[in-house]
């Protein structure tokens, strides 16, 4: 079987740059920092509350510079948790406790690659035939959204959303979270959508970054060990994968 990608995602992969997200400094946002060093797990608060409204989100790669413990610096060490005053590393991601200088500098940067075009995104499954490609408005009835953990997704909010984890040998796979959903309606699964974190309705569209893709019990895009969905029963998947071709062409 073969993945179709939208030409919304394949623009964003073939042209997208990672833009700064958050810089963020004491000079800049006028309240104070601090690394928080904990054998239990790392992370660094923020006086004024505004790492949500900076735009930050769980898995960004956060930097910093300009630390007075050189060793603090961090260089790309994704962040686990985000809330208002404080984000959470795994721990080790810094060595000591320390209040941010006036040289010390945050930054987190998105964008640049598949994992993050469908940070924070939803899978939904369909009835039916699959589409003849993923800029077509959906067919079938949509059977099923899978979310972290079955929660509610909104769109533009990173709560629910579905993660991706490291990319390795040409391939990325979900995280460890549990991607689940509560059926919304009866049927035979034959496709599914992945949609990012923007907004989407899953009609007609050259720009939005999407990826179809078969289901069956076996030899589909994404297998399941029954393509039959019950209105109202939970489903987890336990395995999704996607993988870069090592070479284009017939």
């Amino acid at each position: 079987m073969a993945l179709k990608l939208s030409t919304g995602l394949r623009d964003k992969m073939l042209g997208m740059v990672a833009i700064p997200k958050a810089v963020m400094s004491i000079g800049i946002s006028g309240s104070t920092f601090a690394y928080v060093d904990d054998a239990g797990g790392d992370s660094i608060t923020h006086a004024g509350n505004g790492f949500v409204t900076a735009g930050l989100s769980p898995g960004d790669l956060i930097y910093t510079y300009g630390s007075t413990t050189g060793a603090n610096n961090m260089a790309g060490v994704e962040c686990l948790t985000v809330a208002a005053g404080t984000i959470t590393f795994a721990a080790g991601a810094f060595t000591t406790d320390e209040a941010f200088a006036t040289t010390t500098h945050l930054v987190a940067c998105k964008g640049g690659s598949l994992k993050d075009v469908f940070k924070d995104g939803i899978l939904r499954i369909y009835s039916g035939t699959q589409p003849t490609n993923a800029d077509t408005a959906f067919a079938g009835t949509l059977l099923l959204s899978v979310t972290a953990a079955s929660g509610a997704f909104v769109a533009g909010a990173f709560g629910n959303g579905l993660e991706f984890g490291a990319a390795a040998t040409g391939a990325i796979s979900k995280n460890a979270e549990v991607w689940s959903g509560a059926a919304a309606a009866s049927g035979t699964a034959g496709w599914f959508r992945l949609m990012a974190n923007a907004t989407d309705a899953s009609g007609a569209s050259t720009s939005l970054p999407r990826v179809d893709g078969s289901i069956g019990t076996s030899g589909a895009d994404l297998n399941m060990s029954s393509t039959t969905i019950t209105s109202g029963q939970t489903y987890t998947i336990d395995t999704f994968t996607l993988t870069l071709p090592s070479y284009y062409g017939a």
